[in-house]
């Protein structure tokens, strides 16, 4: 049988890596990325976490060398979690102007004072119960923890952070960051929202990383559940209309859909968090020589940004950045 004259050839398209490289409709930059550091108020030298190998925990002394790591390879960003030497019912070191993150960020910004510097805003890491606010019987309250979580913002702003990210899903929560900061005189702080924050089984090895695991029941009466797809937009409107800068789904993988649908809905940058237990299956995988992880990690960022990511939150950003100045490609 004979071959029509005009057949369709897409493969034509396809004959080389320059060609490939040519017509690639969704491309990757370090510039995408946002590397997460964990800093430990208690630590004298940086520590592994045993559930995401390559990642540590570092002192406050070494945030300074971290900073310049990350920037010198072209990662424009890195986002903040703190460990605190102590720990109470409210969590009342996340406002200590002389606190973890606070010291962070202004070591950070005077070592690089280009490098933008996001500080997550909770307080799991810092309540003796894990939980994410101020709690009433076994659920958090969620206007008291409001009040905290302003006090907490408006002592990062004093400490010099570039960027606020929320991260505990209380109700009103943008609203009431924007209230504090434009009180306090940082109108210029940005918020960056998990907007559209799931209560996810992937995060069980950032726990270990940051000390955050509750001490009893789960975070399902203010993370949403895994199933729900419209809440993700009424989440994400809500934070648009209350002042969101920039949205957040968290986690990105397994929520390729909803990244893709919020992109759609928003006319703000969106930044997804390839979380620890994404990577941590990664890791796992490729130690045991079932797949070739660059290929893998490169594919998979490629995706985000191909479902609609503007921005990346990743523990895979230091490699992804060499790699990329390397001109390694899929």
């Amino acid at each position: 049988m004979s071959l029509p004259e005009l057949i369709a050839r897409p493969r034509r398209l396809r004959r080389s890596a320059t060609l490939r490289r040519m017509v690639r409709e969704t491309s990757l930059s370090a510039n995408d990325l946002i590397y997460p550091v964990f800093v430990d108020e208690n630590l004298q030298a940086p520590v592994a976490v045993q559930s995401m190998p390559g990642v540590l925990r570092i002192p406050l002394s070494r945030v300074a060398d971290m900073a310049c790591e990350v920037y010198a390879l072209g990662i424009p960003s890195i986002i903040l979690f703190g460990i605190p030497a102590s720990k109470d019912a409210v969590g009342s070191e996340a406002w200590n102007d002389d606190g973890v993150v606070q010291q962070a960020v202004r070591l950070a910004k005077t070592a690089m004072p280009d490098l933008c510097v996001i500080a997550d805003a909770c307080f799991c890491e810092y309540t003796e119960h894990g939980h994410c606010g101020i709690l009433e019987g076994e659920d958090v309250a969620n206007d008291e923890t409001l009040i905290n979580l302003q006090k907490e913002v408006v002592s990062y702003a004093r400490a010099g952070v570039d960027i606020i990210a929320p991260s505990g899903m209380m109700d009103g929560m943008i609203a009431a960051i924007r209230e504090a900061l434009d009180c306090a005189g940082f109108q210029h702080v940005p918020i960056m929202s998990y907007a559209v924050k799931y209560a996810s089984a992937y995060y069980g090895p950032f726990r270990d990383a940051a000390d955050s695991t509750p001490s009893f029941g789960n975070r399902a009466s203010y993370q949403m559940d895994c199933g729900n797809q419209r809440e993700a937009v009424r989440e994400a409107l809500l934070d648009l209309e209350q002042g969101a800068d920039f949205l957040m789904v968290k986690p990105a993988l397994a929520y390729m859909d909803i990244i893709k649908i919020v992109k759609e809905i928003s006319d703000v940058p969106l930044a997804v968090y390839n979380v620890s237990g994404e990577y941590a299956m990664v890791k796992a995988a490729a130690a045991n020589g079932w797949i070739d992880e660059q290929r893998v990690v490169m594919e998979t960022m490629l995706s985000f940004k191909r479902a609609g990511a503007d921005l990346i939150v990743t523990y895979h950003a230091l490699d992804v950045a060499r790699w990329l100045k390397n001109e390694v490609s899929l």
